[in-house]
């Protein structure tokens, strides 16, 4: 026992390292996990504070333990035995394609991330490229919510630059979880990302057990009081209007709240439509191309974009920048899911005792979740901003070339006539916003000007219909038909003149 023994010192080396390995894992590492724990729950006690809603437990969940909860849930359980004898592999193998899905889903949410960089950098970003503005259509209702029920903003999806503006204008309110696509999963961006609460989709999969891990993730977030953001058009609006809504997400979220359930959860969901415009979207040449073309494979090329943010650095080094016109954001009238579903249900005359039978629950949920997007969409679309540049944009399009005087008039008329009012800042008048407008027009080249007239160009058309559709549905007068440049004949002759 006492004898000497020889070791090579890279053995002794080895050995020590394996030592000091398992002492820091057993006895250091947990104390110190424990206390940077300690130090971020009170960080976040004192946040929680400052927040209209406080940041739920279910988003503190470690990721670990989430993933271990999905791939775990009874019904993915039952889903990865269906796949398993479908496919005709193993169940372990089956188990393994779940936890992937979960891994992928799953976000990784920093309070610090969010926080402490994301809303100050979209602060900046915001209030850098345009002139933010913010309304309400009933914010005495959006202040009485209930802290306990589930909160979902469902928004129009104009630019990517929604993402930003939203978090900056709700970080009083809370944190939210975004659903994003694809096109964020790309290394360091998904980081981030995930780190911001964000979770991952795919759009466009079939695959039934992916899509009840997304469903499982869906229940357990929206029944633990997270706050969501969705956009129910499922993309960006190719040619400015509302689209028809997609029904994935909403249906997990309905199902989730089990509104026809026997014993009603204890969180309400409650919807805020939060609608969106802006003077200038980024990628509304993209966008309109992409509407031409049919299809919505973007071409956005990154040494582009490189070219137009070193352009508008080197206006703002000569001084001469100037930011793209307003982005505004109205919140609309709350939506309660279970005042909702009661008065769907009395208005089918469906007995939820005999649902059961023939499938008829299904198809209840189905149509549940179709008129509840019909109405979520009809309030976002009643909240849309009326900003200088699409209300510009429609008149010219409707009435063709006319002086700045005579498009202020138009504007402070069409105003009168309808329900929101053009968000402008609040000690500008309405001459100052046409003025806005025609800045904006004439440096995208959308318009020209001709003996004092500002004349729509033939050739850019369709970023002209881009921003007039959406608030067409807002004028009185009615959408614009597609291809009407004008209703005067000088007008048209003019416009015919201008093309390039």
């Amino acid at each position: 026992m006492t004898r000497s023994v020889e070791l090579p010192l890279w053995l002794l080396v080895l050995i020590l390292l394996f030592a000091a390995v398992t002492f820091a894992s057993h006895f250091l590492f947990p104390s110190v996990r424990w206390f940077f724990r300690r130090r971020f729950e009170r960080a976040v006690a004192r946040l929680n504070k400052r927040l209209e809603r406080p940041i739920e437990p279910f988003k503190l969940t470690r990721r670990y333990d989430m993933i271990q909860r999905l791939i775990y849930d009874p019904e993915v359980a039952r889903e990865i035995a269906r796949h398993a004898a479908a496919e005709g592999i193993p169940d372990n193998v089956a188990f393994e394609q779940a936890r992937r899905y979960a891994r992928e889903i799953v976000p990784a949410f920093s309070a610090f991330a969010y926080f402490g960089f994301a809303i100050r950098a979209a602060r900046w970003l915001s209030n850098a490229i345009y002139r933010v503005r913010l309304g309400y259509q009933d914010q005495a209702a959006l202040r009485q919510l209930d802290p306990n029920t589930t909160l979902i903003f469902v928004m129009n999806h104009r630019s990517n630059m929604d993402y930003v503006l939203v978090t900056y204008l709700a970080a009083r309110r809370s944190a939210l979880s975004y659903a994003v696509g694809e096109w964020a999963r790309v290394w360091p961006l998904s980081r981030l990302i995930r780190a911001m609460g964000a979770y991952f989709i795919r759009r466009k999969s079939r695959n039934d057990l992916y899509r009840r891990v997304l469903a499982a993730y869906m229940r357990l977030a929206t029944q633990g009081g997270a706050v969501q953001a969705m956009f129910p058009e499922g993309g960006l609006s190719l040619d400015g209007a509302l689209a028809e809504p997609k029904l994935g997400l909403l249906k997990y979220i309905v199902e989730a709240g089990d509104p026809y359930g026997a014993e009603p959860q204890e969180r309400d969901v409650v919807f805020v439509p939060v609608a969106l415009n802006y003077d200038w979207v980024l990628e509304d040449s993209v966008l309109t191309s992409a509407a031409r073309a049919g299809e919505r494979r973007f071409k956005a090329r990154i040494g582009v974009i490189m070219a137009r943010i070193l352009r508008q650095f080197w206006l703002w080094l000569t001084g001469r920048y100037h930011r793209f016109g307003y982005a505004a954001v109205n919140f609309g009238r709350p939506l309660s899911l279970r005042d909702f579903a009661a008065g769907h249900l009395k208005n089918s005359e469906v007995d939820p005792g005999h649902e059961a039978a023939g499938g008829s629950e299904q198809q209840t949920s189905v149509d549940l979740t179709a008129d509840l997007a019909s109405e979520l969409l009809a309030r976002i679309g009643a909240a849309v901003p009326v900003l200088p540049v699409p209300l510009a944009a429609w008149l010219l399009l409707r009435h063709g070339g006319m002086r700045i005087e005579t498009l202020q008039h138009h504007m402070e008329a069409l105003q009168k006539q309808m329900l929101p009012i053009v968000v402008h800042h609040h000690s500008a008048s309405l001459r100052t916003s046409a003025e806005e407008a025609r800045r904006i027009l004439l440096m995208r080249g959308m318009v020209v000007e001709q003996d004092g007239l500002l004349v729509p160009v033939r050739a850019k058309q369709d970023l002209l219909h881009y921003y007039a559709n959406s608030i067409a549905h807002l004028v009185p007068e009615g959408p614009l038909g597609l291809g009407v440049v004008g209703n005067a004949a000088s007008a048209s002759d003019l416009s015919a003149s201008a093309r390039s």
